[in-house]
C-alpha cells in the first residue's frame, strides 16, 4: 500500500510540473535535424518499413458507425501506455545521469546526448498526457524504476562512451520491439474495423500515428548507439543481456503492477 501511495504522489508531481531543463545538455553549436532511419529489432516480429497502412489512418469519414473498443483492447491499451510512460521515464533519467561523464570525456557527443534527451523528454509528457486523459494508473513500481533507471544512467556513464552507447542500444532494441508490437496490434484492430465497414475513431489514428512516430525516433537511437561504438563495449556481450533482460523484466513487472 505505502508503494502504491508513493507511486501516485511521484506520479502526480511529474504530471503536473515541466520537463525539467537541464543546462549541461545545452549544445555549442546547432542541432542537426532528426533523420528518418531504420535499424533491426530482434525483438519484433516485423519491420517497421513493411508494415500496412490502412487508408482509414488517412482519412476520416463520418459515414460508417463507430463501435466502441471491446473490454479486452481497453485492457491492452491501459497495459501498453502504462510501460510507455514507464519506460519514457526510465529513458529520462538514464541519459540525464549518463551526460555529464560522457560529454566531459566526449565533448564531440554533446549534441546527440542533448538531442536524445530531450526527444525522451518529449515522449514522456506525451504518455503523462495520455495517462491523464484517459485516467490509467501509472506502475506503483514507478519509484523502483525511477531509482533503477539513474543507477544505471550512472554506471554506464562511468564506464564511458561504449558503455553508454551499448546500454543505448540494448535499451532501444527492447523498447523499440515493444513499441513495434503495440503499432501491429492497432493495425490489426484499423483492418478488423474496416472489414466490417466500421469507422476508425480519431483518438485510434492518433494513437498509431504517435507510437510510429515515437517508435522511429527509438530506432534512431539504436543506430547512433551502434554507431558511436555500442558494440566495442567490454563486456559487451554482458552489458547487452543483462540490460535486455532488466528492461523485459520491468516490462512484464509494469504491465500488471
Amino acid at each position: 500500500m505505502n508503494v502504491a501511495i508513493t507511486s501516485r504522489s511521484f506520479f502526480g508531481q511529474a504530471l503536473h510540473r515541466p520537463t525539467p531543463f537541464l543546462d549541461f545538455l545545452l549544445p555549442s553549436f546547432t542541432i542537426p535535424s532528426s533523420r528518418t532511419r531504420y535499424a533491426p529489432i530482434t525483438s519484433s516480429s516485423a519491420s517497421p518499413n513493411t508494415e500496412p497502412s490502412p487508408s482509414s489512418l488517412k482519412s476520416f469519414s463520418s459515414n460508417k458507425r463507430r463501435k466502441p473498443l471491446s473490454k479486452t483492447q481497453r485492457e491492452f491499451l491501459d497495459r501498453g501506455l502504462r510501460v510507455n510512460q514507464a519506460g519514457e521515464l526510465a529513458a529520462t533519467l538514464i541519459y540525464t545521469h549518463q551526460t555529464p561523464p560522457i560529454t566531459r570525456a566526449h565533448p564531440h557527443l554533446r549534441s546527440l546526448m542533448h538531442r536524445m534527451y530531450f526527444q525522451e523528454a518529449g515522449h514522456f509528457s506525451t504518455f503523462n498526457e495520455m495517462l491523464a486523459k484517459h485516467r490509467i494508473r501509472p506502475t506503483a513500481m514507478y519509484p523502483v524504476w525511477s531509482a533503477a533507471a539513474s543507477v544505471l544512467g550512472w554506471g554506464t556513464g562511468l564506464m564511458g562512451r561504449e558503455a553508454a552507447m551499448a546500454c543505448t542500444e540494448a535499451v532501444e532494441t527492447e523498447i523499440g520491439g515493444h513499441y513495434n508490437g503495440q503499432v501491429r496490434v492497432l493495425l490489426g484492430w484499423v483492418k478488423e474495423m474496416e472489414d466490417k465497414g466500421e469507422e476508425v475513431g480519431e483518438e485510434v489514428r492518433e494513437l498509431v500515428s504517435t507510437l510510429k512516430r515515437i517508435r522511429d525516433e527509438e530506432l534512431e537511437h539504436l543506430d547512433e548507439a551502434v554507431g558511436e561504438g555500442a558494440r566495442e563495449a567490454k563486456p559487451y556481450e554482458l552489458l547487452n543481456r543483462v540490460i535486455r533482460s532488466g528492461c523485459k523484466g520491468a516490462i512484464w513487472i509494469s504491465e500488471r503492477v
